[in-house]
């Protein structure tokens, strides 16, 4: 009985022994696939860190090229004033009976335009150009309508008057012009309406 049960638990041993040794191995590659997928997941973090730097990096180039284009956005907008109280200065030495029709006047008004032309030309220099709008369509991302003018020879929505002009910096709007803008008359057309209903009547 005895030799039985040694017999017995010989293979049990050997099966004990292959058992740990597949163990063993299961481990092994276990260890093998959470060493692979701790190097994809290193690997997809390199990547999206590259991905970050590279859009940060296109951000700062933006930034830095805007900063030098429209750097002195704010600035040319106060400079504009500079315009608006010479053309003021000017209607108001026009509008002087004092100075009417007289040689002083004359002057002083060459020597505005002079220092009108001057100041044109130093915006010109840095991209800031004024806006052409009289006789033109009204363009809402340009003109900023402040009345309407009666107006039979020029198509409804023309621009016949500037009372502030607009200036634009490279391809931004700075400041838009503002217009009076062409309507038809309103005496006019209840006069052919009216003319139109005697013609039906009859």
């Amino acid at each position: 009985m005895e030799k039985d049960q040694s017999k017995k638990k010989e293979p049990d041993l050997e099966e004990v022994n292959q058992n740990s040794e597949n163990d063993k191995k299961e481990e092994q590659v276990s260890k093998e696939q959470s060493s692979e997928e701790k190097i994809l997941e290193l690997e997809d973090k390199l990547a999206r860190t590259f991905a970050e730097m590279e859009n940060q990096r296109r951000r700062f180039e933006k930034e830095k090229e805007e900063a030098f284009e429209y750097g002195g956005f704010a600035f040319a907008k106060e400079a504009l004033n500079l315009i608006d109280n010479l053309e003021r200065s000017k209607q108001i030495l026009k509008n002087d009976k004092s100075l009417e029709n007289s040689e002083a006047l004359k002057k002083m008004l060459e020597h505005f335009d002079i220092i009108n032309k001057d100041l044109i030309s130093i915006f010109l220099k840095n991209n800031i150009k004024p806006i052409d709008s009289l006789n033109k369509k009204l363009d809402p991302n340009y003109h900023q309508a402040m009345m309407e003018i009666e107006d039979d020879q020029k198509e409804p929505g023309t621009i016949v008057q500037e009372i502030q002009k607009g200036f634009t910096i490279k391809d931004r709007l700075l400041r838009p012009s503002l217009v009076g803008v062409s309507k038809k008359s309103t005496n006019k057309n209840s006069k052919n309406e009216e003319n139109k209903e005697n013609l039906d009547k009859k």
